[in-house]
């Protein structure tokens, strides 16, 4: 999984300084107005907990809540 940024353009996405193959599949994070804005470390942070999760590297929620201060 390569992270990467791009703008819509006539109601296309362009990838910026990137090629993607023809029929690539892409995940497209939309941020809605008003809602949470992701600076480009905490958007890279996200995007690497996702592919962490489609890699099934996932902590069960017992050992999360073991991970927690008192």
């Amino acid at each position: 999984m390569r992270v990467t940024k791009g703008k819509v353009t006539d109601g296309h996405i362009v990838v910026e300084g990137e090629s993607l193959r023809e029929g690539a599949t892409v995940t497209i994070l939309v941020p809605d107005e008003g809602s949470l804005t992701l600076s480009n470390e905490d958007e890279a942070a996200l995007l690497e907990s996702i592919a962490e999760a489609d890699r099934d590297e996932l902590i069960d929620g017992p050992d999360v809540l073991r991970q927690l201060p008192l």
